[in-house]
């Protein structure tokens, strides 16, 4: 099967099949004269905190940002360490930084590809004074033995849901069960707007009253400042596409579901392939699918050639950027996992329009590389 070239992600499809609502509800905004907060802000916030199980939900700038208010709120700073994994992208780190703190890389569990426990007890030796697991490519990280761990200890736990929006564990989505989490509305995620955006689920009324303040420039009322914040709102216009997107989240990971499952169904027998496990009572919306292959590279010409597009995320861990060598606190028991991971994921084709031909195509071409 030849067929045209496959995208690694189309957004344009998702905006066509929506396209007459997105344009009533950005139309409104512009219609309304108010660009700064409002009720389009106002009714997403609402929406999605509702969808997540949560009491507070505030938009902000981007998840970025969201993960540095969140960490303000905790009073993290200069002094504190903060542990997190090196196999993400690096704003997870960053934030870490911007406060202040310092980061201690906790290595992943090799066949989950998410914070390894084990390793996180060792961790909070060196005195931890938050966690922040990511849930990578939409699968969540082991919560309930972190969360054990950050109860025991006294520790705050802020989820990095930015990838998995959706995604449930135990009976939970991701994003209510830690004391603080941060989503990302990149353009490219599960739900994603048409430009940057973030938001912060919690169910700490104090936390939600200081992140109000942290993302308005400190300010209670209008010129009167109880603290040092940041200009970091969620545009209207993105609020109202977000909110029209929302009420197609479940369906595209369903949909995303099933194209996981066909990928996992048709590479099963590639000796030379393995999956990222999905944790028990856990279910991944998969933002990214991934395999892990020694042969990655090669593999990844051979599809290119063929026009098919794939990413790799992330091809450098987070302790091996240049900036992070003299910065952060390494697992003492190595980082090894995550470096592996680093070396041989590769990913492919994924977004709810992707065709059964489409599919079909991506995996002939795989089985003939691999042949």
């Amino acid at each position: 099967m030849s067929g045209a070239n496959i995208r690694f992600v189309d957004l344009k499809r998702q905006y066509e099949s929506i396209k007459d609502k997105i344009d009533i509800s950005v139309d409104e905004v512009l219609s309304s004269g108010r660009y700064i907060g409002g009720e389009k802000v106002a009714n997403f916030e609402r929406e999605f905190s509702e969808y997540l199980g949560t009491r507070f939900g505030l938009g902000v700038g981007s998840g970025s940002d969201a993960l540095i208010m969140a960490l303000q709120s905790l009073g993290i700073g200069k002094g504190d360490k903060v542990a997190t994994v090196p196999f993400t992208f690096v704003s997870t780190a960053d934030a870490i930084l911007h406060v202040g703190a310092t980061p201690v890389f906790v290595d992943i569990d090799p066949d989950t590809l998410t914070m390894d426990p084990d390793r996180l007890r060792s961790a909070i030796r060196t005195g931890i004074k938050a966690i922040i697991p990511v849930h990578l490519y939409g699968s969540p990280s082991n919560m309930a033995e972190i969360m054990e761990i950050a109860n025991d200890e006294g520790i705050s736990v802020i989820e990095d849901a930015a990838q998995a929006h959706g995604a449930i564990i135990n009976g939970k989505k991701t994003g209510s069960i830690g004391e603080i989490s941060c989503f990302s509305f990149y353009p490219a995620k599960n739900l994603g707007a048409a430009g940057d955006g973030g938001f912060i689920a919690t169910n700490n009324s104090e936390i939600a009253d200081k992140i109000t303040l942290l993302r308005e420039y400190g300010q209670r009322e209008k010129y009167r400042h109880d603290l040092l914040g940041w200009n970091s709102r969620l545009d209207p216009i993105q609020a109202a596409i977000l909110s029209v997107k929302l009420q197609y989240l479940d369906k595209w990971n369903a949909a995303r579901f099933r194209i996981a499952s066909q990928y996992r169904n048709m590479l099963k027998d590639i000796e030379e392939i393995r999956f990222q496990e999905i944790p028990e009572n856990s279910s991944s919306v998969y933002h990214i699918f991934s395999i892990l292959t020694k042969h990655r590279d090669g593999l990844r010409t051979h599809l290119s050639k063929q026009g098919i597009e794939t990413g790799i995320h992330y091809p450098v861990p987070v302790h091996l950027q240049k900036y992070y060598k003299d910065v952060s606190v390494l697992d003492k028991m190595g980082l090894s996992n995550s470096e592996e991971a680093a070396s041989t994921e590769l990913s492919l084709p994924m977004f709810a329009e992707l065709n059964p031909e489409e599919i079909e195509n991506v995996v002939e071409k795989i089985q003939n590389f691999f042949k």
